[in-house]
């Protein structure tokens, strides 16, 4: 049955917390006076008894909650993308398991929805957490917003709500939940962002560390090359074929041009052994290879660039006025 809301909550070793955050969500859509909603918690392979907590709720509160156990940790994005499967709201939050998200601050997010926004994206301005996760958060999201034309101040921060539509427009994996905004950006969805309130975390400890910054960077080029390059690769491939041989042409013709100079008389020294021969050489030929793979890419693409207009770029509205 279709619902208002649905709060889909990942869940990774935060057995401490899940009956208060489910508490303190009863609590704000009580005073909203929402009675349709959901809660799915996924177990993304806890070692604790966060999975005996979620299944307890569940029990004690079957219409209000929808328990998914993950058979081992496979991340945050496939997490999400099972509770997204599994969610009936037509409003969707994300939000963390580990209280630091407050949900009392959920009226603002439904606020900006009514306002016409698609996406509303959390932005923890007062960050509570120690220096080793602001400073690289901060440079993750100068550089991802830099890189994606998104602007925005928080992309990485998981307390979002979004319209059931943005979600259905979106394949999730690897790390690519971080770049929901961007991607639903790219789709023309109409993203917005709230300032929220950041608790210092009480139980347990960050289940992300350094290495979650070099999957992030590896996983912001590939939603560079999905949102900017997709159906143009060429442009892709060829940019960057034609920069190669730039290079490799300046390099040769300062070699040719020494080549001459010896041969008017000047001793410069020969040219066969030096680096910069080889290097010109390097450069040209991958940039014969970039170019031909553009081209070759581009013709695979043009056989499905028709497939992509459909309702992931289309709203489609009937003559009575209602989305089809």
């Amino acid at each position: 049955m279709p619902k208002d809301l649905s709060f889909v909550i990942p869940v990774h070793n935060e057995e401490a917390t899940l009956k208060l955050l489910f508490e303190k969500i009863k609590i704000v859509m009580s005073q909203a006076e929402i009675d349709s909603y959901e809660v799915i918690f996924i177990d993304d392979g806890s070692r604790d008894a966060s999975w005996r907590e979620i299944a307890d709720l569940a029990i004690q509160h079957p219409k209000l909650i929808k328990a998914i156990k993950m058979r081992r940790n496979f991340g945050k994005s496939a997490a999400l993308s099972a509770g997204f499967r599994n969610a009936a709201g037509r409003i969707i939050f994300t939000l963390d398991a580990d209280l630091q998200d407050d949900p009392a601050e959920i009226p603002k997010f439904l606020d900006s929805l009514e306002l016409g926004f698609d996406l509303v994206s959390g932005w923890r301005k007062q960050r509570n957490d120690p220096l080793s996760k602001t400073l690289p958060s901060k440079l993750f999201n100068a550089v991802a917003c830099l890189m994606t034309g998104v602007k925005m101040h928080d992309m990485n921060c998981g307390f979002k709500a979004y319209r059931r539509e943005v979600l259905h427009s979106i394949k999730l994996y690897g790390e690519l939940h971080r770049y929901i905004p961007a991607l639903a950006n790219n789709l023309g969805f109409k993203i917005g962002e709230v300032v929220v309130e950041h608790h210092p975390r009480k139980h347990g400890k960050s289940n992300y560390g350094w290495e979650r910054y070099a999957r992030g960077f590896i996983d912001l080029l590939t939603v560079l090359a999905t949102t900017h390059y997709l159906h143009k690769p060429g442009h892709l491939f060829g940019g960057l074929g034609l920069s190669f041989g730039l290079v490799g042409s300046i390099s040769l013709g300062y070699l040719i041009v020494i080549w001459f100079l010896n041969l008017a008389g000047m001793n410069l020294g020969p040219i066969g052994n030096r680096p910069l021969l080889f290097f010109g050489i390097l450069c040209t030929i991958l940039s014969v290879q970039l170019i031909s793979l553009g081209i070759l890419a581009e013709l695979i693409a043009r056989n499905v660039a028709a497939d992509y207009v459909d309702k992931q770029i289309c709203e489609i509205i009937d003559d009575s006025g209602f989305d089809v």
